[in-house]
């Protein structure tokens, strides 16, 4: 192998993770009839004339399986933060106990959980495209490497280690997106 080649085997699996790791966190914001404080993430209210996250208006707690609090911090605010919760389109219906926002999850029902296992299957396709387009640009520098004197072995090589990520990166999406099914459908 020659050293003045530009493949970056590390930049390509390192973009082909953060592929992985944006799927994650779409996953983590799925419901899936459990209590979880990532479900909030994507949530904001209109505090102090700028739209910012509730998980930095109070304190996110997951004390039961089925059920979310905030500890908003400032007593003003808890009625922007119930609204913004209540517009999100979440499906869930808070409750002000005091400074205290208490979120109830309620079971999903069957139509809603194969309606969620479609989004997540629609979040992995994303994530399948990317990982796509970063091999896409693996092979694009191999052909610029050949253009630029790479034997042809050289380029064979590298293009089978560049499709080696993809296969793997493709795999690790298809396993998430089994699991976070699995974990939407279970009652």
């Amino acid at each position: 192998m020659s050293d003045d080649l530009d493949i970056d085997l590390d930049d390509i699996q390192r973009r082909m993770d953060g592929a992985m790791a944006s799927l994650k966190m779409e996953f983590a914001s799925l419901r899936t009839g459990r209590a979880s404080a990532s479900m909030l993430d994507a949530i904001q209210a209109d505090a102090y004339g700028q739209m910012t996250p509730i998980n930095q208006l109070g304190t996110v707690n997951v004390p039961e399986p089925r059920m979310v609090t905030i500890n908003v911090w400032d007593k003003g605010m808890i009625n922007k933060v119930e609204k913004a919760i209540r517009e999100s389109g979440l499906g869930i219906n808070p409750v002000v106990d005091g400074p205290i926002i208490r979120l109830p999850i309620p079971e999903l029902n069957e139509e809603r959980r194969r309606e969620l296992t479609r989004v997540a299957a629609q979040y992995a396709e994303h994530a399948r495209v990317a990982i796509r387009n970063v091999r896409r640009d693996g092979m694009d520098q191999i052909k610029k490497a050949k253009a630029a004197g790479m034997s042809e072995d050289d380029q064979k090589m590298w293009s089978e280690e560049v499709q080696t990520l993809t296969d793997k990166a493709i795999a690790s999406v298809d396993k998430a997106l089994e699991a976070k099914q699995q974990e939407i459908m279970q009652v």
